[in-house]
């Protein structure tokens, strides 16, 4: 989630264009006679149903209604039964436990088997010439947890062995496959037809491009049995059209509304509006990022000032982030300074940089002076190769919040003489125009400058991971930058057990990325959503603190929707929104590095119940990373794609 969380790199070109397709009736789980359907909206179309192969945010959500991970995240991002129900670490070795009665949704038994084939496959695709799974996201987690080995010893048993103790298997984002389906297919490449298979909450049983997603439930799920019986996540061109769409009763959920329309609805009879609060879950952070890759025959960046870290770090001090906060997020969010996000793990892992830049077109001009980029007679800066600077900026369409960032930043750059062409493209556009030549399928990476959006998820590795010189071959680099110095920490902290050790590590990455400045974080931008309160109730918040019902880690907001009306256990969205929620969970588990047994209880049938299931397991997430109180805002992740209009984007 959320995640990692961003998305949009390397899109596999087999998953485009894929309108409606259904396969064999026999595998589709039966909707009911006169179906209660919950419609979630959200402007991020779907890319691909084949969780491997999804690059944005929804993508994440999708797959997390359709299959399980080893582990499931509660509605504190603790970890919870998922495909297993219960799990020990003896040092070096993992064993998890799949209940008996566990089923894929088309009536075949779920076993440890299925997990074991899963595993290898990402393992041996690993080990292969192509080096990562699919688009090169959902893999990297084997990699993180330094799993070696798996074996199914027993149909219920499934143990996992890696190089050294650490505790990342459990905050990994792995859907486990059915066998029967997949042996068959290609998962770098099969594109996942729907009715799909998995052991989620709801299966996919419809799946029209640039409208809707629709899901029922899932006859065998062994979790809390959800008030829907089906559910829609819809697709919209706009914030505007997915507004008018909650406000007329066509939807029950919208995901990333504008600020504007977020004051708008505090006034619309049977709507309940939520601000993701940024300390406690916002997860994620809007972001310029330079083209830094060396030139590309027929492609590339126009200039090679954006090479140039000097350069880079003069026009960091021609962005005025709290003005982009006011003006455009409307005060929904605070200003950016690195990539680690402050709701990540409570702040565990962010570091303000040590040498902040404040806006100040003076002290922008005089920098881009002092390395040599001078104006002409005319007024235009020029490059070192003496031509005149005439940046490409590129955003995705789908969200206003680009748009305007665009407009503030470069009217603040023209005025130290540096030409800005803004283009608004879709997001597939952007992802397709963002491709280096290493990537699968290549690209030429033509662009200067791209606004977006990365969203993190419960531990730094997936947004660290993307500034690594390996990240430019897997496609999930979107500045192309590489340092040794940075790839060597990247390496050091992931074997890391000590939590100040690590987070010495990470701060001297922040801190190299925020030099180096391929990346600009214009902002940590608050979810802003709004539902509807006549069709169901409950609304789980996820985090209980600050959260938001869905695009979450987890499937709690799903699994514990009422009737409207009806009593739920779990804090919920309306006692949130009347300031009445109960403060609960948030607490780090500290420091302890001693995880020797860890179980969790199978869910509950009973909503109620299931609320507080996995409570018990904070000490699980090792280096402080307890009960994250983090859920992925519009996106993304990944590291995945969120963006504050869905963008994850």
């Amino acid at each position: 989630m959320r995640l990692p969380v961003r998305r949009h790199l390397a899109r596999v070109l087999v998953a485009l264009g894929l309108i409606s397709v259904i396969a064999l009736p026999a595998a589709a789980p039966v909707g009911a006679a006169d179906p209660i359907a919950l419609r979630v909206g959200t402007v991020q179309d779907l890319d691909a149903m084949n969780p491997y192969l999804t690059e944005y945010y929804v993508g994440w959500e999708v797959f997390g209604l359709n299959y399980q991970g080893l582990v499931n995240f509660g509605v504190n991002a603790e970890p919870i039964a998922g495909f297993a129900k219960s799990w020990t670490q003896d040092g070096n070795t993992w064993t998890f436990k799949i209940d008996p009665n566990l089923k894929w949704s088309d009536g075949k038994p779920a076993t440890s088997e299925d997990a074991r084939w899963t595993l290898q496959k990402l393992l041996d695709i690993q080990k292969g010439d192509r080096g990562y799974v699919g688009v090169g996201y959902l893999d990297l987690y084997l990699s993180y947890a330094a799993v070696k080995d798996v074996k199914a010893p027993d149909p219920q048993t499934l143990v996992l062995t890696t190089e050294y103790p650490n505790t990342q298997i459990l905050t990994s984002y792995l859907p486990i496959l059915p066998k029967h389906i997949w042996e068959k297919r290609d998962i770098n490449t099969d594109a996942n037809k729907v009715p799909v298979v998995g052991t989620g909450p709801y299966q996919a049983v419809e799946w029209k491009t640039g409208e809707y997603v629709r899901f029922v439930r899932n006859p065998n799920y062994l979790g809390p049995k959800s008030y829907q019986d089906e559910t829609y996540i819809q697709f919209f061109k706009n914030e505007a059209a997915m507004t008018e769409a909650l406000k007329s009763g066509d939807i029950d959920y919208a995901r990333n509304v504008t600020s504007d329309q977020f004051d708008q609805l505090k006034t619309q009879p049977n709507v309940v509006v939520a601000e993701s609060t940024v300390a406690a879950e916002a997860n994620a952070f809007t972001h310029l990022v330079f083209n830094t890759h060396e030139p590309i025959k027929d492609g590339g960046a126009s200039t090679s000032a954006v090479r140039d870290p000097a350069f880079r770090d003069a026009l960091g001090y021609a962005i005025d982030k709290p003005a982009l906060v006011d003006k455009v997020l409307g005060g929904h969010g605070v200003p950016g300074s690195t990539i680690i996000p402050p709701a990540m793990a409570g702040g565990l892992w962010h570091l303000e940089p040590s040498n902040p830049r404040t806006f100040d077109l003076d002290v922008a001009r005089q920098k881009l002076d002092a390395a040599n980029y001078k104006l002409d007679a005319s007024g235009k800066r020029l490059d070192h190769e003496g031509k005149p600077i005439n940046l490409k900026m590129v955003v995705p369409s789908s969200s206003t919040t680009y748009s305007q960032s665009a407009e503030f930043i470069s009217a603040w750059w023209r005025e130290l003489g540096i030409g800005v062409t803004v283009q608004s493209l879709d997001a597939d556009a952007v992802s397709a125009l963002q491709k280096p030549p290493e990537a699968d399928p290549p690209g030429k990476a033509a662009f200067d400058v791209v606004i977006w959006n990365w969203a993190g998820d419960v531990d730094p590795n997936s947004l660290l991971k993307n500034a690594t010189t390996d990240a430019i071959k897997s496609g999930s680099s979107d500045s192309f930058f590489s340092n040794p110095r940075y790839d060597e920490l990247f390496a050091l902290q992931g074997k890391e057990n000590d939590q100040a050790k690590r987070k010495t590590e990470i701060d001297e990455m922040q801190q190299i990325l925020y030099d180096q400045a391929p990346y600009h974080v214009l902002f940590y931008d608050a979810a802003l959503s709004a539902w509807r309160t006549d069709r169901f109730g409950g609304w789980p918040l996820s985090p209980t603190q600050g959260g938001l019902p869905f695009f979450a880690y987890g499937t709690a907001g799903y699994d514990l929707l009422t009737a409207p009306g009806a009593a739920n256990a779990s804090p919920s969205a309306e006692a949130a929104a009347s300031g009445s929620a109960s403060a609960s969970a948030g607490a780090s588990a500290g420091s302890s590095q001693a995880v020797a047994v860890v179980t969790s209880p199978a869910p509950s049938a009973a909503p109620a119940a299931s609320t507080t299931s996995g409570s018990s397991n904070s000490l699980l997430l090792i280096g402080g990373l307890a009960l994250v109180i983090v859920a992925i805002v519009a996106v993304v992740g990944l590291s995945r794609r969120r963006s504050a209009a869905g963008e994850e984007e």
